[in-house]
């Protein structure tokens, strides 16, 4: 009895995965800027795929007990799944590559993030770039942040992106710092 449960209940969960609809990269944008609207927030969006080991620490920096009520009161963080292996398209949000390609991160690596406002309209993104040198043109990927200067330049985004305090943007940036090699 308990084997054919175990089997009744492997097929349910193979049927309930079948069903999982992988969302469009504009749906996926468009209700997460009803939401940013509804709750006066920003918007992140990270750029990610299964395969990525950078993509999980950033998650898993951004989901740390330590910080991540800071990042939720803060904004409304989505991920668009891009750059999977031929085995694993399926994941990939329709339209994802577009929306990198708009914000110059289709050579950017993985993960590559922006920050929107919440009428979509960029704040800024995972690009350092030298002194004088425009938002439409690409600069080198901080990817997940990790590095001092990396953490600098993200921490100065979440600053000028936030309501968040000196303290909390402390305590996320030392979590950062733990992701450097």
């Amino acid at each position: 009895m308990k084997f054919i449960t175990l089997i009744v209940a492997c097929v349910f969960s193979v049927a309930v995965l079948a069903q999982t609809k992988v969302l469009p990269a504009k749906e996926v944008m468009d209700k997460a800027y009803a939401r940013a609207k509804k709750e006066n927030k920003n918007v992140i969006l990270i750029f990610h795929a299964s395969w990525c080991g950078w993509c999980k620490k950033m998650d898993a920096s951004m989901e740390d007990a330590k910080c991540k009520k800071y990042f939720d009161d803060n904004y409304v963080t989505i991920h668009l799944t891009v750059e999977e292996s031929k085995e694993k398209k399926d994941l990939e949000n329709p339209g994802g590559d577009a929306v990198r390609l708009k914000y110059h991160g289709d050579k950017a690596g993985l993960p590559f993030w922006v920050i929107l406002n919440k009428d979509g309209q960029l704040l800024g993104d995972s690009f350092m770039r030298k002194e004088g040198v425009s938002k439409d043109e690409a600069g080198d990927n901080i990817g997940c942040p990790a590095s001092e200067p990396e953490v600098a330049a993200f921490i100065n985004l979440l600053r000028s992106s936030s309501t968040l305090s000196d303290q909390a943007l402390e305590i996320i940036a030392a979590r950062f710092k733990e992701n450097k090699i």
